[in-house]
């Protein structure tokens, strides 16, 4: 093609660009009063219609009563992950071995964590030992030729401590899952009503991927402040309790204290 042609077509084709440019833009608003008010107004009915959607939501809960119901711990569970909560089974011979082996750990982590230097002893609060039991755990229970031991992954695969549970074992051979929640208790405060067990749905960060067994070991200790010494723990089949949902309106230090 000739020079001469090239540089036609070209200027043409800027010309085509610019043309589309000028209808395909958002055209540029002029910043008046009347337009500023406007703008004002919808963002206030917006504002508004947020409000009552707000307070028709606050009051479709209140009206529920949650506080006042119960629910079943496998029924919570299954509608969070979509996995169901099998129920611990004595007499099923998987069953009784995992439990005898968790016996078995329990007894040694609270032993050893009751000596005189014990890694707990000194630490501020007890729920800073928490971590002690389930690393002792997980170290003990894994060596088990037929259990493997581990922390739950999330559904998005991530391997994270905190959130429920604490600890996922699985019978190799038989492929069973048992999840597994080590709570401190300080003796004597067994039939206390303050919350001990909480979980929270969380999306990508929920630890429940799997059919499983869901269990809790009660581990007390004698309230000894930075001296503690550990009891014979409990284990609890989570499939036979019920829960109850606390509904509450909530803010944080820098929801409250923000400058901004």
């Amino acid at each position: 093609m000739k020079p001469g042609k090239i540089i036609g077509f070209a200027i043409l084709a800027g010309f085509l660009g610019i043309f589309a440019w000028s209808f395909t833009r958002e055209p540029k608003r002029p910043a008046t009063q009347r337009l500023k008010k406007v703008d004002a107004e919808i963002a206030k009915i917006e504002s508004h219609s947020r409000d009552r959607l707000d307070a028709d939501l606050v009051r479709q809960l209140a009206a529920e009563h949650l506080g006042d119901r119960r629910f079943r711990f496998g029924v919570v569970m299954e509608a969070a992950s979509g996995k169901k909560v099998l129920p611990l089974r004595p007499g099923n011979p998987v069953h009784d071995q995992v439990c005898d082996a968790l016996r078995k750990a329990l007894d040694h982590a609270s032993e050893v964590l009751s000596q005189p230097d014990s890694p707990v002893r000194g630490l501020r609060r007890i729920n800073e030992a928490s971590r002690y039991f389930e690393n002792l755990l997980l170290e003990t229970l894994d060596a088990q030729p037929e259990l493997s031991v581990g922390i739950p992954p999330t559904t998005e695969g991530r391997h994270q401590r905190s959130g429920y549970p604490d600890l996922r074992i699985e019978h190799l051979p038989s492929h069973t899952v048992f999840y597994l929640d080590p709570k401190l208790v300080e003796q004597g405060s067994w039939s206390s009503t303050l919350r001990t067990f909480y979980f929270e749905p969380t999306g990508g960060t929920l630890k429940i991927t799997e059919d499983a067994v869901h269990l809790l070991a009660g581990i007390p200790h004698d309230g000894q402040d930075g001296s503690w010494t550990f009891g014979k723990a409990k284990i609890i089949d989570l499939s036979t309790i019920t829960l109850r949902l606390k509904p509450e309106f909530q803010a944080s230090n820098a929801d409250l204290y923000s400058e901004d």
